[in-house]
């Protein structure tokens, strides 16, 4: 190797080189430590000398029936908000990529509520739906359908669909560019090709649409389902988990134990629980497409 090609290869490592040492300080360091951290009695009262209790924070996880609502709460927000967002999102995506005038304003339109904050949002959508809130307002006050406001949020499904509403309704912009790009992609001769057989636009929509963005509707999936695991803000802002914890998710089950108990090698524990599922979860949706697209 030549002294040229070596020095380039000095320059690509310099350059390289801050990137890796920020992925390892902020990202491999803390994942390693969070690891640790599940083996030891890590909390306020241990913060200086922690005791190694093996799988015992694991244990205490999967024991505890608080994690277990919790898990059950995400999944439920999960199973229900990424469907309803994949398809609300591709029926949005459809009927823009058929317009041929103001195109670009609806798509502004759609992702509106993608870049708007989940901090404001989530207290709009509290706002709406509290006890005595403008929907309970239109309902007994305007309308008079109800015989007395409805405590939306007091209840465990009442606060998480709630929740969901808002998830869905946030979600459906980002899968409406993501599936518009990628049925700008599929060619149209395919489409000619079907109408000369016969095809209407539903077994066109089912035997070339879903074929040919088969890619994107898996990448779509894998990245919702991680982000439906994630929910965060919309539980914290708008229930807290309340009632009595009914309402919490995996995220703001973990916050309160680390922050609230200060078990923090419980919290440590749980997210690599979390951490395992969803690379299972994943694992299972590659493995289910894959099999789809070889039969």
């Amino acid at each position: 190797m030549n002294k040229t090609a070596k020095g380039k290869q000095w320059q690509i490592a310099m350059l390289l080189l801050p990137g890796f040492l920020v992925f390892g300080v902020f990202t491999v360091y803390p994942l390693i430590k969070l690891f640790i951290m599940s083996f030891f009695k890590w909390d306020f009262g241990s913060m200086l000398e922690q005791q190694f209790i093996g799988l015992q924070n694991y244990k205490e996880v999967i024991s505890d029936s608080y994690f277990r609502i919790s898990f059950v709460n995400t999944l439920v927000y999960t199973l229900v908000t990424v469907p309803a967002q994949m398809a609300l999102g591709l029926l949005v995506a459809l009927c823009i990529n058929s317009i041929t005038h103001l195109k670009v304003t609806f798509r502004v339109l759609y992702y509106l509520p993608v870049i708007t904050s989940w901090v404001i949002a989530s207290l709009v959508f509290k706002y709406i739906f509290n006890t005595e809130g403008m929907l309970n307002y239109i309902l007994f006050n305007v309308l008079h359908l109800t015989e007395h406001n409805i405590r939306w949020l007091d209840s465990r499904w009442g606060g998480l669909s709630v929740a969901m509403l808002l998830g869905t309704w946030k979600g459906i912009g980002w899968n409406m560019v993501v599936f518009l790009a990628a049925l700008q992609t599929v060619p149209t001769e395919l489409y000619e090709v079907a109408g000369i057989d016969g095809a209407g636009a539903v077994k066109k929509f089912f035997h070339v649409t879903i074929p040919s963005i088969r890619g994107t509707i898996l990448f779509a999936l894998v990245m919702l389902t991680i982000g439906g695991f994630n929910v965060f803000t919309s539980i914290k802002m708008i229930t807290g988990g309340e009632p009595g914890h009914q309402t919490d998710t995996i995220l703001t089950w973990m916050y309160y134990k680390a922050f609230s108990t200060g078990k923090f090698g419980y919290s440590a524990a749980l997210s690599f629980i979390v951490a395992v599922c969803l690379a299972i979860l994943a694992a299972v949706q590659f493995r289910l497409m894959k099999n789809r697209e070889e039969g």
